[in-house]
């Protein structure tokens, strides 16, 4: 690759997409300033608003994905896919970049695929520890395929995969908050045990419904709680939070690295970015995972994590039952949480960007 070389970097729909991408983003710049890089995202999709308010220029495709729900919004699905890839083709027409990164969404097929038919070296960040089908298919031609965890062999070619982790908001990484300061910043007491509940930026139903049915057995143990509810439930949670001071409630939470920093046990979802997130915060976590993400594969990245002995799980189904007996009976177990905090923060990866970054521009250059 020649100094100045050109990214395109594919991808997006959720934060657990793009995030990882504007980490790879920078790192690509930090390594070399002078590198070109291009977003194709999604119409309609978050990325058309994350990536350029991150530094960079994005292409939106008409594309949507199969819709389970209601298969009469399926019909245009056709027209949609071809004439994705007509503009894709007509991007890399015009950009002409040396290598093109994919990394999940709906953008990622159109574009890895035509760049694959025209001999440009392709790349796959798979952040899940079960692989999507899209990517499974690229991977059989890709140039390197990162992933997040061991074991990937059965979805990718196994000469192909570097094991990278996925990468993490540097505010996380380099958090040097203490808990009282944490605590503190949320106005709870700092001798109390304290409950970070996350259900990720939209919310999820099974957890805060969990939470709120037992929110007595909180209180009567002396547990406080900083509760992440979404927008959903923010409402009712707000509710309880005005009748009783160990609760703190709020639709969301701008600055995590405060949660992470006040919460002896973390109560979260399994997306890929949150297990990763969770590692390198070293945290005693209770998974619940998300039960209709593709493929479970929330379910498989909790699971990972519980056969090393680094988190609890909990199924969405049971929720209600068992998670808030589970979690008060983790908060009386010094000892069990003192193995989960250190086998979780043993699986911790803080320079996965970097790493993809410096394998991406040593096979382009």
């Amino acid at each position: 690759m020649a100094r100045g070389g050109r990214i395109i970097i594919a991808g997006g729909g959720t934060g657990g997409h793009i995030f990882p991408a504007v980490a790879i983003a920078h790192a690509l710049r930090k390594l070399e300033p002078s590198v070109e890089i291009l977003f194709v995202g999604a119409k309609g999709k978050m990325e058309m608003e994350k990536v350029p308010q991150a530094g960079y220029n994005i292409i939106g495709l008409d594309i949507a994905g199969f819709n389970r729900s209601s298969l009469i919004k399926n019909i245009g699905l056709p027209f949609k896919l071809i004439k994705s890839f007509w503009q894709v083709r007509s991007i890399l027409k015009t950009f002409q970049p040396d290598a093109v990164i994919g990394v999940g969404g709906y953008s990622t097929y159109p574009v890895l695929r035509s760049a694959q038919a025209k001999g440009i070296p392709t790349f796959i960040h798979e952040a899940n520890s079960f692989a999507g089908k899209a990517n499974m298919m690229l991977g059989r031609n890709a140039t390197r395929i990162f992933v997040a965890t061991d074991g990937m062999e059965k979805f990718f070619p196994a000469g192909k995969i570097m094991i990278t982790g996925n990468p993490v908001r540097q505010n996380i990484v380099n958090n040097t908050i203490s808990r009282s300061e944490g605590i503190q910043f949320f106005g709870l007491d700092a001798s109390k045990k304290t409950v970070f509940v996350t259900g990720g930026s939209l919310g999820a139903k099974g957890i805060n419904e969990a939470i709120d049915a037992n929110i007595n057995a909180f209180i009567q143990n002396d547990v406080q709680l900083i509760w992440q509810t979404g927008k959903l439930y923010a409402e009712k949670a707000s509710a309880r939070a005005a009748e009783n001071r160990n609760i703190w409630a709020n639709s969301f939470i701008t600055q995590m690295e405060y949660a992470y920093a006040a919460a002896d046990i973390v109560i979260s979802r399994a997306g890929a970015m949150s297990v990763a997130e969770l590692c390198v915060a070293k945290k005693p976590v209770v998974f619940v995972p998300f039960p209709f993400a593709a493929e479970d594969h929330q379910t498989a990245n909790a699971q990972n994590l519980v056969n090393k002995q680094a988190g609890l799980l909990i199924k969405d189904s049971e929720a209600r039952e068992k998670l808030v007996p589970t979690v008060i009976a983790l908060a009386r177990d010094e000892d069990q949480q003192k193995m989960l905090r250190e086998n979780i923060g043993e699986l911790a990866v803080t320079d996965a960007d970097e790493v993809v970054a410096r394998e991406v521009l040593r096979l382009i250059s």
